[in-house]
């Protein structure tokens, strides 16, 4: 085997190391929601210490990429993407023996830190890897990593919950960093330049219309899909006393289109020249809406059968645009941008789940303490049975709300995507000298 052979072996078995990694992190954002009815018959019903089991990993993952951002020029970037797979393992063991919600809520902290530092430090090194279309399709397997830990995450961790209890959620949450601990060798030690010009995250870039309507694509796709993928298990337990294993199956009809999705746009796209990517994600967000809408059919006299072509519409909706948001993202900036770009896209992406999930989590427990007692709202909140009326109305508030937002930020991006970028045409200029590719299809 050759020396070029030898190192492009390495680099994948590299990006297996570093996918498997990030798998973990949307996990913890949408499957530990589920495990929520089990940890406060467990622990207690705090209405704040058990929304903190959630929210404290998602502020801590959004606060601390910008501190590893800065941290990984010092340390270097193996060293922040081993130390994240470090953290996230002690925090992960801290939550499974956890014997206080305080407790629980401490590790969690402790795994949005390390859970940053992972992908702050795989954002890094796969930038610094691979370079011209090798880097882009890394980048896309990276974001298709984190749509399906998303999707799979409720169903993984329902049957854990039925199978083992809520501590299994977190073993598995620890089980994927220590086997890609096993990996450290394959870790590239990747040379950093100081520049004292640099900054944690470049937001710079958010000037260019087109990167920027890409970029807002995650976050509807949060806002529409995110938040129903992480606390419907919770409003089926509350409103149909459903128990965790049985949630986990029935957000199939959520969950497996999302598979599906990338492959039937990639089918669409490549067979059917009038079909562009700005077609596919239209088609996503109207599916993400129209979803939504159908959620307000949940209601306890509802049979769940009435549930289902709205999950599927949302499965659709988060799936199609999986496998394109990573591709557009770096052909619409200039090519030795692509790392920057990629960074930028990771944070918007991860950010905007963990903000909305934890919005999502506080308007809910809000607006049932103004309808129900202190201590029955924060068991309700919990996925207590018994008030199912209270919970699916309020639910259906905030539903409307989603819907709103959505197709805001679908009109926005529109609009930024149709505007004329100076930016974009010397991009795709130069990604056409530099890969040989002929013409961009819109």
């Amino acid at each position: 085997m050759s020396a070029s052979d030898d190192a492009v072996r390495r680099q994948r078995l590299f990006l297996a190391v570093a996918l498997l990694a990030v798998f973990v992190m949307p996990i913890s954002i949408s499957g530990t929601a589920i495990a929520l009815p089990a940890i406060s018959d467990d622990l207690g019903d705090s209405a704040t210490a058990l929304q903190w089991v959630i929210n404290g990993f998602n502020v801590a993952f959004a606060l601390f990429v910008l501190v590893w951002g800065v941290a990984s020029d010092h340390v270097g970037y193996r060293t922040t993407f081993l130390l994240g797979l470090v953290i996230m393992l002690a925090a992960s063991i801290l939550s499974a023996v956890a014997s206080t919600l305080l407790m629980l809520d401490v590790a969690r902290v402790l795994a949005g830190a390390g859970g940053s530092a992972i992908a702050t430090g795989a954002s890094a090194l796969l930038s610094n890897t691979f370079t011209g279309a090798a880097r882009n399709r890394a980048f896309a397997l990276f974001g298709a990593t984190l749509g399906l830990g998303l999707a799979l995450g409720p169903t993984i961790s329902g049957g854990l919950v039925a199978l083992v209890g809520w501590r299994g959620v977190f073993g598995l949450v620890g089980l994927v960093p220590a086997v890609a601990l096993l990996g450290h060798r394959l870790v590239p030690d990747v040379e950093i330049v100081p520049d004292p010009d640099r900054k944690a995250v470049d937001f710079s870039l958010l000037r260019n219309r087109r990167f920027l309507a890409i970029v807002l694509v995650p976050v509807a796709c949060a806002v529409g899909y995110v938040t129903v993928l992480s606390y419907l298990p919770v409003a089926l337990s509350a409103v149909h006393g459903m128990s965790a294993g049985t949630a986990g199956l029935v957000m199939l009809p959520m969950t497996v289109p999302v598979l599906a999705g990338p492959i039937i746009a990639s089918v669409l796209i490549a067979r059917i020249p009038k079909i562009g990517a700005m077609t596919v994600i239209n088609a996503a967000l109207i599916l993400l809406c129209l979803g939504d809408v159908g959620l307000l059919l949940f209601a306890p006299q509802t049979t769940l059968w009435a549930l289902v072509v709205p999950m599927i519409l949302l499965g659709f909706g988060f799936g199609l645009p999986i496998g394109l948001v990573d591709g557009e993202a770096l052909t619409a900036v200039p090519p030795d941008r692509s790392g920057t770009a990629a960074g930028v896209l990771n944070f918007m992406r991860l950010g905007s789940e963990a903000v909305v999930v934890g919005a999502y989590a506080a308007v809910l427990a809000a607006l049932l303490r103004s309808h129900l007692a202190a201590p029955t709202a924060a068991a309700v909140a919990a996925g207590a049975p018994g008030h199912g009326g209270t919970y699916a109305t309020q639910l259906h508030l905030i539903v409307m709300a989603m819907v709103v937002l959505t197709a805001l930020l679908g009109i926005v991006i529109n609009l930024l995507h149709r505007r004329p970028d100076a930016a974009r045409s010397m991009s795709v200029a130069a990604t056409a000298d530099d890969q040989g590719v002929g013409a961009v299809r819109r």
